[in-house]
């Protein structure tokens, strides 16, 4: 789940018919677009935020094309279903945690400009994944049940891990349910957003304006 689709904002008529001529479109997805920028850019900031080498290789532009798609079907869910965005201060937060994990502020400035992107692309793919989890939350939770049964054989296979791994106080089964419930509950949630997501993608047509990123 890694994902920063935003739309394009003109400053004026000349920068839009600018933007036309540099920003390429590479995929379509229904109504939803991908562009040559936003591939690059997802795969920067992508591999900032993960701590990677920078690499802007074939390969990398093939996988990033592919997370921009699934991005670009859940914005169309997005649209399709007028689910409320939240404010870009909702990611402050996040941000200023980022920053904080810098030695200092013009350390941080560096690693930017190592991987050619700006703190408000990062701020926005901050942004972005706060967005799809609450998203996500919201379209899959509810539907969402955990058995007692479930529970239990989810208990007794930590048990026997906290028994391999030493652990000398194993809390009980009701200590451990409300944790239990939650973790089985983000498993069948991402089980459920990947079906939904294969699903999409054979009903929605998508078309690729460079044949490279298939």
């Amino acid at each position: 789940m890694k994902l920063a689709l935003q739309c394009l904002l003109g400053l004026g008529c000349c920068l839009l018919i600018q933007a036309e001529i540099i920003d390429r479109i590479a995929i379509s997805a229904g109504n939803q677009v991908v562009t040559e920028s936003q591939i690059d850019e997802e795969v920067r900031v992508t591999e900032f935020l993960n701590g990677e080498k920078l690499d802007l290789s074939a390969g990398e532009r093939k996988k990033a094309a592919d997370r921009l798609i699934e991005q670009a079907l859940v914005k169309r869910e997005m649209d399709l279903s007028r689910y409320p965005l939240p404010e870009l201060a909702d990611a402050d937060k996040q941000f200023e945690m980022l920053q904080a994990s810098y030695a200092s502020p013009a350390q941080f400035e560096n690693a930017l400009q190592t991987y050619g992107i700006t703190a408000d692309e990062v701020k926005r793919r901050l942004w972005w994944q706060l967005t799809v989890l609450r998203f996500v939350e919201f379209r899959f939770r509810p539907g969402i049940q955990i058995s007692d049964s479930d529970v239990q054989a989810y208990y007794k296979q930590q048990v026997v891990k906290w028994q391999q791994e030493g652990v000398r106080t194993i809390p009980s089964l009701e200590e451990a349910r409300p944790q239990i419930e939650e973790t089985l509950t983000q498993q069948r949630i991402d089980e459920e957003l990947d079906r939904w997501l294969a699903e999409v993608r054979r009903q929605v047509p998508i078309q690729y304006l460079d044949e490279t990123l298939k």
